[in-house]
């Protein structure tokens, strides 16, 4: 019986990718066993809370809309259970604190799964891995490979509050001074005015920023000197929304979608226009 419920889920998913119109549509999860499933399901609204500041995973546009991959698949989520979607930009650091409170029900915020934070929450997945990444003017710090070469005190570094960057460079790192900013804009704003020599952020963040601040100077590291695990967040308690998630990342990513949804955010930057 859980086989032929996967392989409907399986369809409905490939449906949504496809737009095959045969496809039987994704069962709604039974209501009675899942606290927060239950909770969303009644409401009929899903509520997503995500930084917005942190391209390609999740940023806001022109227009003040949210956008990126986090984006995308918080409305595939919301799309397959059949509820409406509530985006919720909350800062990194209130995250945590927000999903604890029952303020919203998911982060899909670029989160790096770590045990401290796994103590607070459940974590599905990971749907991507990245890596910390390093942005700066220094040509000579580009071609950093470990964390361990920062260990400096002739270094000033910026990190986002509360973030594994944050926590990095503070055991990889210590000798170095470590200035800590509200979000990614103000840290990189750090960069450019030569406050901090270099911003510490997950790779892909650094990369994108590197390529929408080039007319700077800024270069990112050549690749990511860390490795991170980024998955969904959700509240304590509730085995089977936890396990409707995974199988639903399970499905996305052996349909290919998954991948289709990197090559979009990551290989084809004509979204940067949309951005301030």
């Amino acid at each position: 019986m859980r086989k032929l419920c996967f392989w409907i889920v399986m369809g409905a998913v490939m449906g949504l990718i496809f737009g095959c119109a045969v496809t039987p549509p994704a069962p709604t999860p039974a209501c009675g066993s899942s606290p927060v499933l239950d909770r969303i399901l009644s409401r009929g609204e899903l509520r997503v809370g995500m930084s917005g500041d942190m391209p390609p995973f999740t940023m806001t546009n022109r227009e003040g809309k949210l956008i990126g991959l986090d984006v995308e698949l918080a409305t595939l989520i919301a799309n397959t259970m059949k509820v409406k979607l509530n985006l919720k930009r909350i800062g990194f650091t209130e995250l945590l604190p927000a999903l604890e409170a029952g303020r919203i029900d998911l982060i899909i915020s670029n989160m790096t799964i770590i045990p401290e934070r796994n103590l607070k929450a459940v974590f599905v997945g990971p749907y991507f891995t990245s890596g910390k990444g390093l942005l700066t003017r220094r040509i000579t710090l580009a071609d950093v490979v470990q964390m361990r070469e920062l260990n400096s005190s002739q270094f000033t570094f910026v990190t986002v509050k509360g973030s594994t960057s944050e926590s990095a460079v503070r055991s990889a790192a210590p000798l170095a001074i470590n200035l800590a900013a509200d979000s990614i804009d103000q840290a990189v704003q750090a960069v450019v005015d030569g406050t901090a020599d270099a911003m510490i952020a997950g790779y892909p963040v650094c990369f994108v920023a590197a390529f929408r601040h080039r007319d700077a100077g800024l270069v990112p590291v050549k690749a990511p000197i860390t490795y991170e695990p980024i998955g969904i967040a959700m509240p304590r308690g509730d085995p089977h929304l936890a396990n409707w998630l995974e199988n639903l990342l399970h499905s996305l990513e052996k349909a290919g979608y998954m991948k289709k949804m990197k090559d979009k955010w990551f290989d084809h930057l004509d979204w940067l226009d949309e951005l301030k």
